[in-house]
């Protein structure tokens, strides 16, 4: 049999019809009989010489060209469309409508037949047919496509660019013609073949996957574009519409079934390893990892109440609670694959920073501030105090939440503070552990982060060392001093305290101050210290009781309890002339010593400047080491809305800073570029709004670091 892709062209008939003066009318039916047996031929799948081919090919060819006066027995399109193929008076035409029908009766009956043998096969059966059949139909029809090679070049052609619907090249009409009459009838139960012969190879039994491909290349083939003029080219919307629906359908059916038997039987971690095959295949999973965790712990923080909002340790447990669990998850189940980690710190950094305790009123940054107090709670001398291996494991895990912290700056500003504090009031439980811990802020963000944090250290360890030599100068001078006296000389710079109050110092204190002022101002000369009393305290040793107490007391507590030495009663008006100290801090003062029984008022329930305060005699204490050295409410508020403050006032100049460094580097900015480099400096640190950048780069033209060029929307340009 001759190839399918030829086409014929050569001979007697060929080279006759190249010239007017063989055109001669041919009717039909001379030349259908020999070219139907032709086409059996081919159909039967019978051998077919070359001679045999040409033959078929020139009847075709002759007919097409052939000359038919006006008719429209066998005439070309609608009344005999003409179309020159030769010269002449009249004008031969191409002719090919009563051709091209019986060769498309000859397909309809051809496969209507085929039909009937396979319409009642199941199963491999109906497969085995449907792919034998398809593969011999299909290469039939191409044969048969070169035998009208003329009648497709030329009358097909003219019918198809003059607009007429339902003329295809013959094998295109091949194709359309399986579809109507043989796929058609035959299409469910071939397709369910296909669908139960893939659920065999899914469980696992070897199957001719040849059965398969065999029907998925018909139905490509079968996908003719419509709104082809010819017909040609193939898309997708039989193999859609027949088999990639449903087989979509069947396929999730019993992943699904697969899936959840799987996971019913076997650990997640036997379950991922077969979704990881899959490219992208764990997106989603990670995504809905995410979704969970985030919800997890915003409803953990959540069902912790009000309480959370001023419990440190609560917090900061939930919170490492909530990590823990996942973090065991993500290590165990997930092998600590990194985009499960990556999910894990989306999700805690989502929820530790955004949740109900930050979103109370002025709570934004409530997460830093809660969780240095909890560092505070940790490194503060404290009868609960955990072994130091304990310690340096829970101080770790502190470390996993400040990774999440986006405000790492409101975290320094009170750390720094209640560091400060530590230090000054010998509370810190372990100086290794305090430094241990600033080793490790500064591993987390960098010498700059924690520069004061050392500092603050630094300068504990040189008072001491001054302490040292004062005393040693008191001893070589012969003037020992009266009280059992201690100081800590802190650069100004580096602690976050603010000046003294107002302040009258005791008569019993002023000879110590005076020693080590004069001691310290001929060890530093042109330096000058600013007294803090409001951080003092010291100890009174009391005699005026049947027992005899020592009060841990602060300065102020001091300087009240020392003016009744010489009086039992004293006015409020003249405590505070005799103290120097402010009426709204003496009036807390007093209430704390009122409420210590220390002090006794007829108006003890609304203290002011007229209630008079009396000495109680009859004070007892179970402890003869009482420590009165309470924190003022107001004192603890003023300091947290300093504190806010300043870190404002610190993350403009911080913003300022930035934007002067870009546009130093950049020389010309535009206003988006300048802001996302900004954004992308400082992030680490904190997220600073934007309308906050565009105040700060408003002062900073006010004072000529930058100017609008005219006539460049939004760009700026930096002034040397």
């Amino acid at each position: 049999m001759a190839g399918p892709g030829t086409s014929g062209g050569s001979g007697s008939g060929s080279s006759q019809g190249n010239n007017p003066q063989f055109l001669k009318q041919i009717d039909l039916d001379q030349i259908w009989g020999d070219l139907k047996q032709g086409i059996e031929q081919v159909y039967n799948s019978q051998g077919m010489s070359k001679a045999r081919y040409m033959q078929l090919y020139t009847h075709v060819y002759n007919y097409c060209t052939s000359v038919h006066q006006q008719s429209t027995k066998n005439g070309g399109g609608p009344k005999g469309k003409k179309g020159a193929a030769g010269g002449g008076g009249g004008g031969a035409q191409f002719v090919g409508l009563e051709l091209y029908k019986r060769v498309r009766e000859y397909l309809r009956t051809y496969l209507i037949t085929l039909m009937q043998d396979g319409v009642d096969l199941m199963d491999e059966e109906v497969l085995r047919f449907y792919t034998k059949q398809w593969e011999d139909y299909q290469f039939s029809s191409k044969v048969l496509n070169g035998v009208c090679a003329y009648l497709n070049r030329h009358w097909v052609k003219r019918e198809c660019d003059e607009g007429h619907k339902g003329i295809y090249e013959i094998y295109q009409l091949a194709l359309v013609t399986w579809r109507d009459h043989l796929f058609q009838p035959l299409n469910g139960q071939v397709t369910n073949a296909v669908l139960k012969l893939i659920e065999r190879e899914r469980n696992g039994e070897t199957i001719n996957t040849r059965l398969v491909s065999g029907v998925m290349n018909c139905y490509v083939e079968l996908g003719l574009n419509e709104d082809d003029p010819c017909g040609k080219g193939q898309i997708l919307s039989v193999y859609r519409d027949s088999f990639e629906n449903t087989f979509l359908e069947d396929t999730e059916r019993f992943y699904t079934r697969e899936s959840t038997e799987f996971l019913n039987n076997n650990p997640v971690t036997e379950y991922m390893k077969k979704f990881q095959k899959i490219p992208n295949g764990l997106k989603e999973l990670r995504s809905l990892l995410e979704q969970h965790i985030t919800t997890q712990g915003l409803t953990a923080i959540y069902h912790c109440g009000e309480s959370a909002v001023n419990d440190p340790k609560l917090y900061v447990q939930t919170i490492l609670d909530v990590h823990r669990k996942y973090n065991s998850l993500v290590l165990t189940a997930f092998k600590s694959d990194t985009g499960f980690v990556a999910a894990l710190d989306k999700a805690c950094g989502r929820f530790i920073n955004n949740n109900n305790v930050t979103k109370h009123p002025n709570q934004s940054s409530k997460s830093p501030e809660l969780l240095a107090k909890y560092c505070d709670l940790l490194l503060k001398k404290s009868s609960k105090n955990p072994e130091e291996a304990e310690l340096e494991d829970t101080l770790n895990q502190v470390m996993i939440v400040f990774k999440y912290i986006e405000d790492k700056d409101v975290f320094q500003k009170f750390y720094s503070k209640m560091l400060a504090k530590r230090l000054v009031q010998h509370m810190s439980a372990s100086d290794d552990t305090e430094a241990a811990m600033i080793s490790k802020l500064k591993q987390a963000c960098g010498f700059e982060y924690t520069s004061k944090l050392q500092r603050m250290f630094q300068d504990i360890g040189v008072s001491k060392d001054l302490n040292d030599k004062f005393r040693r100068h008191l001893t070589s001078s012969n003037e020992p001093l009266d009280l059992d006296f201690s100081i800590q000389v802190l650069s100004s710079g580096s602690w976050p305290f603010q000046q003294s109050q107002p302040f009258t110092l005791p008569h019993e204190l002023e000879r110590s101050v005076s020693r080590f002022t004069t001691f310290y101002s001929s060890q530093h000369s042109g330096r000058r210290l600013n007294w803090l009393y409001h951080l003092s305290k010291g100890e009174i040793v009391t005699n005026c009781f049947k027992n005899r107490y020592t009060l841990q007391a602060s300065t102020f507590q001091m300087a009240v309890l020392l003016q009744f030495n010489s009086t039992d009663t004293l006015l409020i008006s003249q405590l505070q002339e005799l103290t120097g100290i402010s009426q709204d801090i003496l009036i807390q003062v007093v209430q704390i010593l009122l409420k210590c029984k220390l002090l006794i008022s007829e108006d003890e329930d609304k203290v002011c400047s007229d209630s008079r305060v009396n000495l109680f005699l009859g004070y007892k204490n179970k402890k003869l080491r009482v420590n009165i050295n309470v924190p003022m409410k107001t004192e603890v508020k003023i300091e947290q809305e300093l504190t806010h403050k300043h870190i404002e006032e610190d993350r403009k100049l911080l913003i300022q800073a930035a934007i002067v460094r870009i546009m130093k580097m950049r020389k010309i900015c535009k206003h988006q570029q300048l802001l996302m480099e900004v954004l992308n400096q400082l992030t680490p640190r904190f997220k600073p709004r934007v309308p906050t950048i565009k105040r700060c780069i408003d002062i900073l033209i006010e004072k000529e670091y930058l100017e609008r060029i005219d006539g460049q929307k939004d760009t700026y340009s930096y002034l040397a």
